[in-house]
C-alpha cells in the first residue's frame, strides 16, 4: 500500500507539472488560439455560412476587448464545404492533421457535420455542432457536443403550437427530403398524433427545388386545414408564395429555421400570419439578448440580427469559455465541455451542459406570428 500511495502521490506531481508547463506555455505565446470552421460559403447554404461570420467576429471584437483567452487572441479558419457532407470529410481530414486547431465549429447541416464525425473522434478533436439539431449528431462520440436544440425536442413544440393553441386537426407536411427533414417531420408527425391531430399528406423535396406547385396540388386535394414547413427560410418563403398563388389559404406553421428577416423579404405577402416557434427573439428584453443585439446593429450599419447571427455569436463565446478552462490540448478542450457553467448566451440564457446528451441543459421557446411584415409575439388571437 506504501509503494501504490508512493507511485500516486508521484504520478499526481508530474501531472501537476504537466499541467503548470501547459499553462505557462499557453500564457507564453503570443500565438493566437485556432479554431477551424466547416461551413457554406458558397453553393445553396452560402448566407449562413455568411451570417456565421458576422457572429463570429461580433463574439470575437468583444472576447479580445476583455482581455482574450488568458492573454492570448481567439481566432478561426473558415473552411467551405457548401454543406456537402463529401466536403465536410476532406476538411476534417484537413483539421486533424493541423496541430495549430483546438476545435472544430460546424458544418451547418446535421449531415454534413455527421459524414465528417468519425474522423474527428477518431483523432480526439471536439467537433462543435452549433447548427446541428439531428438527435444523432451527439452521439457520434464523446468529442462530438452542440447548443442547438435536437429535432427530438423541438418538433414536438411545433406541433403543439399547430394542434394544441392554433387548433389544427388535418395537416400537409412539406419537409426538405434530407436527413434532417426527414427525421424533423418524423418528430413531428409522432407529437402531432399523441395531441391528436392527422397528417393526411407528407411531402419531401430536394433543397434546390423552385417548382412546388405539383406538390402543392397534392396538399391541395389532402384537404388539410394546416401546412407545416420543415425548411429554411429561402425555400419556406418560396413555398409560402407558391401556396397562396395556388389559392391555398390555410395557416402555415413553420419550423424555426425559417426565422430570419430574409424570411420576411423573399415571402413578402405570402408569409402574413404565418405562424412559427423560436429559440432567439430579438424583442427579448433579457439584458443578453439586448446587448447582442444593440452591438451588431453598430457593427453591421443597422442591421437587423438573426437566429443564425445569434447562434453563432453564442458558439464563439462557448468556445472561449471551453478554451479559458481547456488551453490547447484536445482532450483538455473535450473535458472543458463538462466544466463550463453558465456562460452568458443569447439563446439559453446561462448555459450549462448536460453531460449525457452533451447539449445544453434547458430550452426555451417563443410562439410568434408574422403580422404587418414583422415578427410578433403571438397573442393568442386566430388570423
Amino acid at each position: 500500500m506504501r509503494n501504490i500511495s508512493r507511485r500516486s502521490l508521484v504520478k499526481g506531481s508530474l501531472a501537476a507539472i504537466v499541467t503548470a508547463i501547459s499553462r505557462t506555455a499557453f500564457a507564453q505565446s503570443s500565438e493566437p488560439v485556432m479554431l477551424g470552421v466547416s461551413g457554406p460559403l458558397t453553393g445553396p447554404n452560402a448566407q449562413y455560412g455568411a451570417q456565421w461570420k458576422q457572429g463570429f467576429d461580433l463574439a470575437l471584437d468583444e472576447i479580445h476587448a476583455a482581455g482574450g483567452i488568458n492573454g492570448r487572441k481567439l481566432a478561426y479558419t473558415f473552411e467551405d464545404s457548401q454543406s456537402d457532407p463529401r466536403q465536410s470529410v476532406a476538411i476534417a481530414q484537413k483539421f486533424v492533421s493541423d496541430p495549430k486547431i483546438v476545435m472544430e465549429l460546424g458544418d451547418f447541416s446535421s449531415p454534413a457535420s455527421m459524414a465528417a464525425s468519425p474522423i474527428y473522434q477518431r483523432a480526439g478533436l471536439v467537433q462543435f455542432g452549433f447548427t446541428n439539431s439531428h438527435p444523432d449528431f451527439t452521439k457520434g462520440g464523446d468529442f462530438m457536443w452542440s447548443t442547438s436544440v435536437s429535432q427530438a425536442d423541438e418538433q414536438p413544440l411545433l406541433a403543439r403550437y399547430a394542434v394544441t393553441h392554433l387548433g389544427l386537426k388535418k395537416l400537409a407536411i412539406l419537409h426538405l427530403n434530407t436527413d434532417w427533414g426527414r427525421t424533423s417531420r418524423d418528430h413531428f408527425a409522432s407529437a402531432a398524433k399523441e395531441f391528436g391531430a392527422e397528417v393526411v399528406i407528407s411531402e419531401g423535396y430536394i433543397p434546390d427545388e423552385r417548382d412546388f406547385r405539383s406538390t402543392l396540388v397534392r396538399a391541395r386535394d389532402a384537404n388539410p386545414d394546416g401546412l407545416i414547413l420543415i425548411s429554411y427560410y429561402s425555400d419556406g418563403a418560396l413555398i409560402a408564395r407558391q401556396a397562396r398563388q395556388a389559392g391555398l389559404k390555410q395557416k402555415i406553421c413553420a419550423a424555426s429555421s425559417v426565422y430570419s428577416p430574409k424570411f420576411l423579404e423573399l415571402g413578402g405577402e405570402a408569409v402574413e400570419d404565418v405562424h412559427l416557434g423560436t429559440r432567439y427573439f430579438p424583442n427579448d428584453p433579457r439584458p443578453e439578448v439586448q446587448k447582442f443585439v444593440s452591438g451588431f446593429k453598430a457593427k453591421y450599419n443597422g442591421q437587423e440580427p438573426d437566429a443564425f447571427n445569434a447562434y453563432s455569436y453564442d458558439a464563439m463565446n462557448v468556445a472561449a469559455a471551453v478554451v479559458r478552462i481547456g488551453g490547447t490540448d484536445r482532450r483538455a478542450v473535450r473535458d472543458a465541455f463538462t466544466k463550463v457553467r453558465d456562460v452568458s448566451t443569447v439563446v439559453f440564457g446561462p448555459a450549462t451542459f448536460d453531460v449525457a446528451s452533451r447539449r445544453v441543459k434547458g430550452a426555451m421557446n417563443t410562439e410568434l406570428v408574422i403580422r404587418k411584415g414583422q415578427f410578433t409575439l403571438w397573442d393568442g388571437k386566430p388570423t
